[in-house]
């Protein structure tokens, strides 16, 4: 009897160790994160970002690509499990509007204070910061032009009447042109009466309203047109086309565009996800990231020769005097000036 209830005791251990064992495996299991990006440059991405994170935290990181609108629309659907989503500041701000987005606890992501300060919090403390900036400035072909450009206002030189593309009210640099206008006109910010008399006065110069920034590179390719508005990641192509094309920082200013990262709602990776932004601010990161060319640095301890720091905005003092638009009154806004730019600017 007594040798039974020994083997009973014996296999019962045995058995709670085995269970044990595979409760234990079970844990290893990595981590499932489904991060929303563009996709651009994923070799890079992977390298950098996303191989190192699931190293370190045991994660597997799956990617869901695409451009800004197919991306949160899918948010919007609650089509696809996305913890973690970039988006630029303009399409940020309208997720937060809908209540799309957690808020986040700051204490977990340190790296904040190492960023540039329009980065730290571009749409509220509450959200997620901005991990790059980009500038929206005025490009156009030195050897073509009669005196140099040095103004937003030079867009309404006749000398370029139909060698001018502008970009459409829809894209993410749209309302810049509805903000810089009613400048031109002597007006308020977004003053829309005045911006639009003074975009009416343009319309006839403009070849073409452009509606990606791909188009504007064409229309320099081409020859078609010798000035544009145009976003800095776009340049590259349109110096290599033409190698006589300057962008410059308007005497008014130049404008800030910012890619964000910000957490969904309803995730059950909260805290992973504050891992992984204080992960995409790290001066670590940031550095390599910039010499491989994938973004211009957002965080200020980033060390770059001259080299490194060729086709990336570094220049602390350009940074930091970039004009942030209002994005919450632009999201107000912005479907009352579609309705005038379709009526009184492209008609």
């Amino acid at each position: 009897m007594k040798k039974y209830l020994l083997f009973i005791i014996v296999i019962s251990f045995l058995f709670i160790a085995a269970a044990c064992g595979s409760n234990s495996s079970s844990s290893d299991e990595p981590t499932q994160l489904v991060i929303s990006t563009w996709g651009y440059n994923e070799d890079l991405e992977r390298k950098n970002i996303i191989e190192p994170f699931e190293e370190e935290h045991n994660v597997e990181i799956i990617l869901d690509t695409g451009n800004n609108s197919d991306r949160l629309n899918r948010v919007r659907l609650d089509s696809s499990q996305i913890d973690i989503i970039y988006l630029s500041d303009y399409f940020a701000m309208q997720a937060i509007e809908e209540g799309l987005f957690e808020t986040i606890d700051r204490s977990n992501v340190p790296n904040i204070e190492d960023m540039y300060e329009i980065l730290q919090a571009p749409l509220g403390e509450e959200y997620g910061p901005a991990y790059t900036v980009g500038m929206f400035g005025l490009a156009y072909d030195t050897a073509a032009a009669e005196t140099p450009v040095t103004s937003w206002g030079d867009l309404w030189r006749d000398e370029f009447s139909n060698r001018l593309a502008m970009p459409e009210i829809t894209t993410t640099s749209g309302p810049m042109v509805v903000d810089f206008a009613a400048k031109q006109a002597g007006a308020d910010p977004f003053d829309a009466d005045l911006a639009f008399e003074k975009l009416q006065e343009l319309s006839p110069n403009v070849l073409r309203f452009y509606g990606g920034s791909a188009d504007l590179v064409n229309m320099f390719s081409q020859g078609e047109i010798i000035i544009g508005p145009t976003m800095d990641f776009a340049f590259d192509g349109i110096v290599d086309a033409v190698p006589t094309a300057e962008l410059i920082i308007p005497d008014e200013g130049a404008y800030a565009y910012m890619n964000t990262i910000n957490i969904v709602k309803g995730t059950e990776n909260k805290e992973l996800a504050e891992k992984f932004i204080n992960w995409a601010l790290s001066e670590e990161l940031q550095t390599q990231n910039a010499i491989d060319g994938l973004n211009s640095p957002g965080n200020t301890l980033v060390e770059l020769t001259e080299e490194q720091a060729e086709g990336l905005l570094y220049d602390s003092d350009v940074i930091e005097s970039l004009i942030v638009l209002d994005w919450e009154l632009v999201n107000n806004e912005l479907e009352a000036w579609t309705d005038r730019w379709n009526r009184e600017i492209v008609e």
